[in-house]
């Protein structure tokens, strides 16, 4: 009889800690799915979802295809266009707290003195910011993704990558050679002298590789026209920002005061 008691008893034991971990599994995955949840909510708003829809019904796009890179304040997608053509969709964050602190690089740049404070409006103005910035760039010859269309907080720009699915990659993730330093620094002129504009957020994050080894300067959001009172602030933290990287990689690195100097007169 005791035997038999203790049996059940092992049985009722074996049976709650099967339900307890059911229940762990059930509240992990339920977390899983509202973390899923809150970050395509994040994203993929109704008025986002109006703008794509819009960007389809123009014939920009065919559809939205896979994530394949993430920021504080946006997504970067893979696009289709009608024509077959692989692009990016880089969708800003309407829920981001981090466009609060980018205020300092609107204000004071004449292209933009007429920007509502409000969130979605301030957005707007920053995708609407790095598209200009993107094309005056392009424009002059620097080596940047070339912007196609801008909506709201939606961007669409070129995709740098191969048809094999490999992308442009960060410096900070890879090899460098001395030959990449120069070819920064000579990016960086070019922006300077030919688009009349400082970067103002450049670090090895947003210098990138593409596959076949081109650099290429990424994220003009902060870019800021010459004329802004503190363009050359934003040149010298740049200029310290690329050679800090590349000295640390063991590369020979120019006086980082004589070369603002040589690139801003």
């Amino acid at each position: 009889m005791l035997m038999r008691e203790r049996a059940d008893d092992n049985k009722a034991a074996a049976r709650a800690d099967r339900r307890y971990d059911k229940r762990e599994r059930e509240s992990r995955l339920l977390e899983k799915r509202s973390e899923d949840y809150q970050v395509m909510e994040g994203v993929f708003d109704l008025p986002t979802l109006k703008v794509i829809a819009k960007m389809v019904d123009d014939g920009i796009l065919k559809s939205v295809r896979s994530h394949f890179a993430s920021g504080k304040e946006s997504k970067l997608y893979i696009a289709e266009t009608p024509e077959g053509r692989h692009v990016a969709v880089k969708i800003y964050l309407t829920v981001s707290a981090e466009f609060k602190k980018r205020m300092q690089y609107i204000a004071g740049d004449p292209r933009f003195s007429d920007i509502k404070k409000d969130t979605r409006s301030f957005i707007a103005a920053w995708a609407k910011k790095e598209f200009k910035n993107l094309k005056t760039a392009h424009d002059a010859g620097v080596k940047v993704p070339a912007p196609i269309a801008v909506e709201k907080n939606v961007l669409v720009m070129e995709y740098i990558g191969d048809e094999e699915g490999h992308v442009a990659i960060p410096l900070g993730d890879g090899e460098v050679t001395q030959a990449d330093y120069d070819e920064v620094v000579r990016q960086v002129t070019m922006l300077y002298q030919k688009a009349n504009l400082v970067h103002a957020d450049l670090s090895e994050y947003n210098i990138f590789k593409s596959p076949a080894g081109e650099v290429m300067l990424f994220d003009f959001g902060s870019a800021v026209d010459v004329r802004h009172p503190n363009s050359k602030q934003f040149l010298v933290r740049d200029i310290q920002n690329v050679n800090r990287f590349f000295a640390k990689r063991g590369i020979e690195v120019l006086d980082a005061g004589r070369l603002v100097e040589k690139i801003s007169t």
